[in-house]
């Protein structure tokens, strides 16, 4: 967990570093972000799960660290992050499936 927290923590320092630079688009990116994951509809935990879940499907490490952990600190269980991991998982299995389906097979004939 530690490495988790320290690539955490370096993408943090990171954002940081950039605002030095370019300060208007990285407050104009953490108030988008900051919108989108306020609670709405959806409570702020199952935001980060839903993030946690489009992190796994892009193969994002980094993304995928922080929006476990944030979930967590949110108060998901570990039961309710496996259980997006599942969902991830699925959803992963159907759009292969789907592509495979619409894409290759009517090609085969």
């Amino acid at each position: 967990m530690e490495l988790s927290q320290d690539k955490v923590s370096a993408y943090k320092n990171e954002i940081t570093n950039m605002k030095q630079s370019m300060p208007e688009m990285t407050e104009a990116y953490h108030q988008f972000t900051g919108v989108c994951f306020r609670e709405g509809e959806l409570d702020e935990k199952t935001k980060q799960l839903i993030a946690l879940g489009i992190s796994l499907f892009a193969n994002n490490e980094l993304c995928t660290l922080y929006h476990m952990q944030e979930a967590r600190s949110k108060g998901a269980s570990e039961q309710a992050i496996m259980e997006a991991v599942a969902v991830a998982s699925a959803a992963s299995a159907g759009h292969a499936m789907a592509q495979g389906l619409m894409r290759v097979q009517p090609n085969l004939h």
